[in-house]
């Protein structure tokens, strides 16, 4: 059985979600399958995250669910208990992240400092999330830091879009890019699930070629 690292790798991108309406969770479930990518990260940014996920898990069992922006062990606890397959988190929390591999859950800390990464070496991480990407000088960055952490893998995030997904790609560190562009809010409340289809298709074909 595929790693979760090696399932993500295969897909490429990560669509990063905030649903202000757990009723737009599944037509944006099944948005993202006929556009081609059966993976979701939802944002615990809102009080929707948790019955979103729980929606999804049920109804949509072939999408790779994670939950995003936790930043507590209470809502590592209420993403697993609703669904979530991984974890995703703004940065490094000592405490999270001891929590998540003891109940065996995939976990994507932020990271992006020397330090970070060692502290995620030192939990036996092999990924880290490169948050926020643009803001810390995105692929020269990442390529810095990759050069005395040869062993970590990355998945840049913040900032990316159809125009630099495939530089971000085309570094060998890099398993997966996280992005929102095709999944934004103002479509998601707009309710333009057809149109959410449609780009997501174009960045399934931008990254797959």
């Amino acid at each position: 059985m595929a790693s979760m690292n090696d399932r993500i790798a295969e897909l490429k991108i990560i669509p990063v979600i905030k649903l202000n309406n757990a009723k737009d969770a599944e037509p944006l479930a099944a948005s993202l399958l006929k556009g081609g990518l059966p993976v979701a990260e939802i944002t615990f940014r809102t009080a929707a995250a948790e019955e979103s996920i729980r929606s999804i898990a049920k109804g949509f069992p072939d999408i790779l669910l994670g939950a995003g922006t936790v930043i507590s062990v209470d809502q590592v606890n209420k993403a697993i208990d609703a669904g979530a397959s991984f974890i995703v988190t703004p940065g490094f929390n000592p405490k999270v992240t001891a929590y998540c591999i003891d109940r065996k859950m995939p976990i994507y800390p932020g990271a992006c400092t020397p330090s970070e990464l060692m502290w995620l070496l030192e939990y036996g991480l092999a990924v880290a999330k490169f948050f926020p990407a643009s803001q810390y000088g995105g692929i020269d960055t990442l390529k810095a830091l990759s050069a005395p952490f040869p062993m970590m893998g990355f998945m840049p995030t913040g900032g990316i879009s159809e125009k630099n997904v495939n530089d971000y790609l085309a570094f060998n560190k890099v398993i997966a890019c996280g992005g929102s562009w095709m999944v934004k809010e103002s479509l998601i409340d707009g309710g333009k699930f057809d149109e959410i289809e449609r780009l997501v298709a174009e960045a399934v074909s931008l990254v797959r070629g």
